[in-house]
């Protein structure tokens, strides 16, 4: 890299721990909780709008490229500095966070912890809403940019919901102001929305106004459990079609249950194929009602049994079993491929099956858990990836899920986003000129293709590879 360049930017930010340049930190930078390992060639942790604006103008006046970065929580690639340059540590910058109760919204820098915008807004009677199960390590930052989703998604939808304004610094070096602190904004287009899920290749955000909820007055939490992964499937259809909309319709199948009793014991049936966690929030009288309603359709559609947790712990009990699984299998095998396939909810049965049968045709290890009352699971594959043979079906069993989700009407990605990882199939879904349409929105953004390159749009013949050959 230029030493002008780093002499300019260390002029930019006076204090020397906000530039990194020592090789133990870049590497430190090099990955994220997907696949790849790529040194940027310089780490920069700004905490002002202004140190943005002057970075982005610096990098597109030496052909840079830029790639912001939250806690590196991303599972699709999203952070992964793919061509060197700088990367833009945003995490530091937590600043901001002011909760308005009267208007019920939230202004947060990049840098905040999700889970503490909750925790504040509850403390004022109000709530947050989306809820990624990184939530307690990822930043809103990295939410919005990836769109984020999580459990709640299936009652109060996902990230992009709630963002009603965002500063932001565009490719070039300028910063806008989009939307603002109403509900009601439809002044020109929505670049609020663009930028959200843009996956920092439109725009760093700086600031974010978020649209906050009542807290509900009650929840309450229940467990079913299956002897058929299938059932499960029928009784998630059956419930939302019943006219009852759970806040968390969670599950976890036979491999992740076990996997979580082995690494960290809290009495879950190891011997049942599928089990759901359903958390119901509003009124208790409501509540009580759709309790009753519940446990019915699920015994009809074939549980073994139906539990309704007592007290709070036991209710907390069980949804930190649900957080467990992803630190649980990697004890299995050491190679986890975390994809989130996305059907529509009538589909849910379909791809269970589906995934079944790419279970058996490739032998893999596939642990399906997720948010299965909007049809976003969580297919994970955990391999050791230096078994070449074992890799190489582990990739044609992804490839297979992401046909299967697309041939039922889904999408490759609920929440996780397309980064990286996902890049190759990006056509498969939106059509040759769908992408086109996009690459153009990028180029005009971004005419030097600064921010984020090589995120998204797939190079010529790229393709997913998990062997040692990437």
């Amino acid at each position: 890299m230029d030493e002008k360049l780093i002499e300019y930017i260390r002029e930019l930010i006076p204090e020397d721990q906000r530039v990194l340049t020592d090789q133990a930190d870049l590497y430190s930078y090099s990955f994220d909780a997907s696949f790849g390992m790529h040194v940027p060639e310089l780490v920069v942790q700004p905490k002002h709008t202004d140190e943005v604006a002057a970075i982005m103008k610096l990098a597109n006046q030496y052909d840079i490229p830029i790639y912001p970065r939250g806690q590196g929580t991303s599972l699709s690639g999203g952070p992964l500095p793919v061509k060197g340059g700088v990367v833009l540590d945003l995490s530091k910058w937590d600043s901001k966070l002011e909760i308005d109760a009267e208007d019920m919204v939230a202004v947060v820098s990049p840098g905040v912890l999700t889970a503490d915008i909750n925790e504040a807004a509850m403390e004022r009677g109000l709530m947050y809403p989306p809820d990624p199960s990184s939530s307690h390590v990822a930043t809103i930052g990295g939410n919005l940019a990836e769109n984020s989703g999580g459990p709640r998604g299936l009652k109060y939808g996902v990230t992009k919901d709630y963002v009603i304004g965002l500063e932001v610094v565009t490719p070039e070096g300028e910063v806008i102001q989009t939307g603002g602190r109403t509900i009601k904004n439809v002044t020109g287009y929505d670049l609020t929305k663009l930028i959200v899920g843009s996956e920092g290749t439109l725009g760093i955000i700086t600031e974010a106004i978020l649209h906050l909820s009542p807290k509900p007055p009650a929840t309450e939490t229940l467990m079913a459990l299956f002897d058929d992964i299938v059932d499960s499937g029928r009784a998630i259809s059956q419930v939302l079609s019943g006219g009852i909309l759970p806040s968390k319709m969670e599950m976890m199948d036979q491999a992740s249950i076990q996997a979580v009793e082995n690494y960290q014991p809290l009495g879950l049936p190891t011997d049942v194929e599928a089990l759901l966690f359903i958390e119901l929030d509003g009124h208790p009288a409501a509540i009580e009602q759709e309790i009753t309603e519940i446990k019915q359709i699920c015994l009809q559609a074939g549980a073994r049994e139906v539990k309704v947790a007592q007290t709070n712990d036991e209710a907390r009990e069980l949804w930190k079993a649900r957080k467990l699984v992803s630190p649980a299998i990697v004890r299995v095998k050491p190679t986890k491929i975390s994809e989130d396939a996305t059907v529509p909810r009538s589909k849910i049965l379909d791809l269970f099956q589906t995934l079944k049968e790419i279970k058996e045709k490739h032998q893999v290890d596939l642990v399906v858990f997720g948010h299965a009352g909007d049809g976003n699971l969580h297919p994970n594959i955990i391999a050791d990836k230096r078994d070449e043979e074992e890799m190489k079906r582990v990739e044609a069993a992804v490839e297979e899920i992401f046909e299967a989700a697309i041939k039922l009407g889904g999408t490759l990605s609920g929440e996780h986003g397309i980064g990286t990882m996902k890049s190759p199939f990006l056509e498969m879904e939106l059509g040759e000129v769908g992408v086109d349409m996009m690459k153009r929105i990028k180029n005009s953004w971004d005419p030097n293709h600064i921010l984020n390159p090589g995120k998204i749009f797939p190079d010529p013949g790229q393709r997913l590879v998990l062997t040692d050959e990437s």
